[in-house]
């Protein structure tokens, strides 16, 4: 997709509109979704939406424990628990389990996120934000493409406005010459747009499309790093309650997630990036956030290449390393019947 494909289509969902909305007419029966951080803010809105529209929604979670309270009383269910997407090693290990209990995954919401968190170099010295928000994410997609590739799924990859804060800093990714939380942020949001552009492109001729996206301006626990700003700008009192304007719902914030990962309008797209369940604009030279749009740095085809060179060769996962995986996990289902049930059922 270019630059003139990202503009409204007139999807007749609005800024209000709630992800039970968007899946009204929806009958989900028979497809499986996987949703990272379905267990807590816009990704539990999510697999509640999905799952009452009549889909089976695969939760990898940090801890099971913590988990099962929010998602109990969801129907069909199942967590992948031990999953941290700062660790490569686990996220193998999830993938692994994924594919011994479902032969499918229709739709992989990235959900799952960090924002301005303090310094928290990760592995060989990654920065902790782009390697939640961004590595991880590519790791566990990689590895689960065979599953997404039979049947020709979505993947929606939850960015922000805050990648209009930094293009990615192909001289210092990982923040090693001073640290920048709200860039370090931006940075990983701008990553996720162009790994959903560049996914699209490499999974189109197998029937996935990738699709980035703004939620909106939601208050969740994703903003836990910086309650004292928000309560200075307004934002909430100091009781933590919502007093600013425009503010989404948890159950709006989710819609236009839903939305990419359902919508019969997107058939034929992707490569997109979509907010208020619709193709977002392309930000106006000199626009601010608040105003919303993408940035087209975010959409750059080489850079999207780029970056897709680089993670590859820093996560040591590729496309053709999740087939051998899926392949890995569907021998071991066949050999040990239990190991269908590797998941726990909320």
């Amino acid at each position: 997709m270019t630059l003139a494909d990202q503009h409204p289509l007139g999807s007749g969902f609005t800024v209000s509109s709630t992800a039970a909305d968007v899946l009204a007419d929806r009958d989900l029966t028979g497809q499986t979704a996987v949703v990272t951080g379905g267990s807590s803010g816009l990704g539990l809105e999510t697999s509640r939406a999905l799952a009452r529209a009549g889909a089976r929604v695969i939760v990898p979670v940090r801890s099971e424990e913590v988990a099962r309270g929010p998602l109990s009383g969801i129907d069909d269910v199942v967590l992948v628990d031990g999953v941290d997407l700062a660790d490569l090693g686990g996220i193998a290990d999830a993938a692994e389990r994924i594919n011994s209990v479902t032969d499918r995954v229709d739709m992989l919401i990235a959900a799952a996120g960090v924002m301005a968190t303090p310094p928290r170099p990760v592995g060989p010295g990654w920065d902790y934000q782009l390697a939640v928000n961004h590595l991880g994410h590519f790791a566990l997609t990689a590895r689960l493409f065979p599953l997404l590739a039979r049947t020709g799924a979505r993947v929606v990859v939850y960015s922000s406005a805050g990648h209009h804060a930094s293009d990615i800093r192909w001289d210092d990714p990982h923040f090693l010459t001073g640290y920048d939380r709200w860039a370090a942020y931006g940075q990983s949001k701008t990553a996720n747009v162009l790994f959903a552009v560049w996914l699209d492109q490499l999974g189109t001729d197998h029937g996935v499309r990738a699709f980035a996206l703004h939620p909106g301006k939601i208050i969740t626990g994703l903003q836990r790093q910086s309650v004292a700003e928000q309560v200075e700008l307004g934002w909430i009192d100091t009781d933590g309650n919502v007093v600013g304007s425009d503010f989404k719902t948890p159950s709006q914030g989710a819609a236009t997630g839903v939305w990419a990962a359902t919508s019969p309008l997107l058939d034929g797209l992707g490569g997109l990036y979509l907010e208020d369940c619709d193709i977002a604009s392309v930000a106006r030279d000199g626009g601010t956030m608040d105003e919303g749009g993408v940035r087209p740095y975010a959409l750059d085809s080489s850079s999207a290449e780029r970056l897709w060179q680089l993670t590859s060769a820093l996560t040591a996962t590729n496309l053709a390393q999740g087939e051998r995986a899926c392949r890995r996990g569907q021998a071991e289902a066949l050999v040990s019947a239990p190991r269908r049930d590797a998941g726990s059922r909320a």
